[in-house]
């Protein structure tokens, strides 16, 4: 291959992988201006029942997925807790 190929396909590589970690940063950055999704302070409208359940939904999701790795993690090495006195 000619010399000036290799350099347009290493171009090429470099401009799609700055492409594609600016998409990927800008993609994880956009939540973090969401900073209140539900507004819970008008009255009548039931939106403080709706953060109540969204606040429970989050909680059980969390304590969820505590205990699945602390499960995982108490399958993966049976052998280091039976061998402590």
């Amino acid at each position: 291959m000619p010399l000036m190929m290799k350099q347009v396909r290493r171009i090429r590589a470099l401009v799609g992988l700055v492409c594609c970690a600016f998409g990927a940063l800008l993609v994880l950055a956009v939540p973090a201006g969401a900073q209140q999704l539900v507004d819970a302070g008008k009255e009548g409208d039931g939106s403080g029942g709706l953060a109540f359940v969204l606040m429970v939904v989050m909680v059980v999701a969390i304590a969820g997925a505590l205990f699945f790795m602390d499960h995982v993690r108490r399958n993966r090495l049976p052998q280091d807790e039976d061998s402590q006195p």
